[in-house]
């Protein structure tokens, strides 16, 4: 199982989309018959074409097809896998942490339990991050409220 393939183990069609990718906002893919250039996939993503090969050199977007000509042909599920990673970048997952994943990808079914981990790990990590911005929220809505009221206040007695 490469880590492009479903992880659901139902033999899906190449083209299905994960069941993940159902709730990434879709983006227009690139002109093509889901067959891409590195720059196209660079544009799709965001990425630069240093980066994805990058991703590919330790392990992260392994499998990359090459035409006959030697460059980089990525497919759909190339792409999904990519909006997965750009998913779990946001989140703040460190690089070892995704290549792991995508190694217990790669190794099959017998990996759900230790994906699931993974995952929860990284999950609880995501939770705290967020706690952590809320509250740095409520400081802020505090001080701007602060700076409003007295704004206002100075504001009224120039008038007055």
């Amino acid at each position: 199982m490469t880590v492009t393939e479903t992880e659901t183990g139902t033999g899906a069609a190449r083209t299905a989309r994960p069941g993940w990718c159902l709730a990434v906002e879709e983006r227009p893919r690139p002109a093509g018959r889901g067959e891409y250039t590195i720059s196209e996939a660079a544009a799709y993503t965001g990425l630069s074409a240093h980066t994805l090969r990058w991703y590919e050199r330790i392990g992260l977007m392994p499998h990359v097809d090459r035409s006959h000509t030697g460059q980089r042909r990525y497919d759909d599920r190339d792409l999904d896998w990519l909006d997965l990673v750009g998913k779990l970048r946001l989140t703040g997952m460190p690089v070892a942490d995704m290549v792991r994943y995508a190694e217990l990808v790669r190794a099959g079914e017998e990996t759900f339990a230790e994906r699931e981990r993974l995952l929860t790990a990284h999950r609880e990590d995501v939770r705290k991050r967020i706690a952590e911005l809320q509250s740095t929220l409520a400081v802020l809505d505090y001080k701007i409220d602060v700076y409003a009221d007295a704004r206002r206040v100075s504001e009224a007695s120039e008038r007055a």
